[in-house]
């Protein structure tokens, strides 16, 4: 924890009222608990800066709301009171996170920690009616949350493909998309008792680079998505921009010169998604004698994942293909560093994993030639899950902030 919340914690000790400064202290020492896992009393002081008497009270208040326990002792010579080592209850509260995608969806839940006790996974077949789709998922729910133990959400958070209007909080598809997506995010706020909190899914990718991955020292980035659709995710001096419409990083509808048309309302076939996504890789691949195929296994991989990775395997007689890709990623790379200047990119989703180094260098390379404004190019580290992952630390801040904060401190 920075030594910045340690100087929060003094200063508001003597500047707020009792009742705030108490709810402002309370949430340091869990915020370095969650940070550093179990502590001592001792060590709280030192940390936050607080008297010893602050800190016994605050230790006190932690355990009589449940948020805290004896979790071991330290020091092989020490015991009492002053060894004791406290943790956080991860069990006092369960939290969800689902991940929707076109054909199918999947569920994890996890404690107030952030760590999955269970996950399910569900396929949704192309032209499925809604109301099996949305059956199949809340099914695949209940069977991770039996196996989580039986327990009930205190947050959902949901990613999905589209917009998230902030005034309403409504999903709308910005081309096309499974009826099933609106049918399920309206089915979940009506079944569930729990709060539901949706969000774009490359938006939550980003805050699982941002929290776990390739941008954890950044606090300014954008993450490019590169898979079945093209995408974007900004974070600017350690925030997640939304836009008036919820559109930012809509980078699909970039109009790209060259490309068959223009891009619409309606759809982006001809803007930087008929350039960068799937389909338009996996034309691009056939062009340097790459094609999808069955991978180890005998299962399937997304066709544009497979071919990337087949080239990144095939050394030199990939270079031509990969050359090509990032000459084409650099299109958007380069608008995104015209416009935000944010000084790196993480490259992200299916393409992005699969490319992995061999891309993003090439990538930066290509962005240096065509901007003068420095980029670095990172390769997502996430992994597969990161939307996913996303949606867990989005329900587990929410389930934070509202468990951490003492009802009488917001009055």
């Amino acid at each position: 924890m920075p030594d910045t919340s340690a100087r929060t914690g003094r200063t508001a000790s003597r500047t707020a009222s009792p009742r705030t400064a108490r709810a402002i202290n309370d949430r340091i020492a869990l915020q370095l608990l969650e940070a550093e896992g179990p502590l001592t009393a001792h060590q709280l002081k030192v940390r936050t800066g607080l008297s010893r008497p602050t800190v016994a009270d605050l230790v006190d208040r932690l355990r009589a709301a449940g948020l805290i326990t004896v979790v071991g002792e330290t020091g092989a010579d020490r015991r009492g009171p002053n060894a004791r080592l406290y943790g956080i209850v991860a069990d006092r509260a369960h939290l969800a996170g689902i991940d929707v995608r076109t054909h199918g969806v999947t569920v994890a839940v996890a404690d107030l920690l952030g760590t999955v006790r269970a996950q399910e996974s569900v396929p949704v077949a192309e032209g499925a009616a809604p109301e099996d789709a949305v059956t199949g998922v809340y099914a695949a729910l209940d069977r991770a949350l039996a196996r989580a133990g039986g327990v009930r959400p205190h947050t959902v958070a949901v990613g999905a493909p589209g917009l998230v209007d902030p005034a309403t909080g409504r999903l709308t598809g910005t081309g096309t998309l499974p009826s099933w997506h609106g049918a399920l995010v309206a089915g979940l706020r009506e079944r569930l008792e729990a709060p539901l909190l949706l969000e774009n899914e490359v938006n939550l990718a980003a805050i699982a680079e941002c929290r776990d991955g390739a941008a954890r020292d950044r606090d300014t980035f954008v993450l490019l998505w590169l898979g079945h659709g093209v995408g974007a995710a900004v974070f600017l001096d350690g925030r997640l921009r939304r836009g008036a419409s919820g559109g930012t990083g809509e980078i699909g509808f970039l109009p790209v010169p060259g490309t068959p048309a223009l891009p619409t309302a309606a759809g982006c076939d001809g803007g930087f998604h008929a350039l960068a996504a799937s389909p338009a890789i996996v034309e691009l691949a056939a062009e340097y004698g790459f094609a999808p195929a069955h991978t180890e296994g005998g299962t399937d991989a997304p066709p544009a994942e497979h071919v990337v990775r087949a080239a990144v395997a095939a050394g030199p007689a990939g270079a031509g293909f990969l050359d090509a890709l990032a000459r084409r990623v650099t299109v958007g790379v380069a608008a995104v560093a015209a416009v935000l200047d944010p000084g790196c990119v993480v490259l992200g989703g299916e393409i992005g994993r699969a490319g992995g180094e061999a891309l993003a260098t090439r990538v930066a390379t290509y962005t240096a030639r065509m901007s003068p404004l420095y980029t670095e190019v990172r390769a997502g580290t996430v992994g597969g899950g990161a939307v996913l992952r996303g949606a867990v630390l989005a329900a587990k801040d929410a389930a934070q902030d509202d468990l951490f904060t003492p009802d009488d401190a917001a009055h």
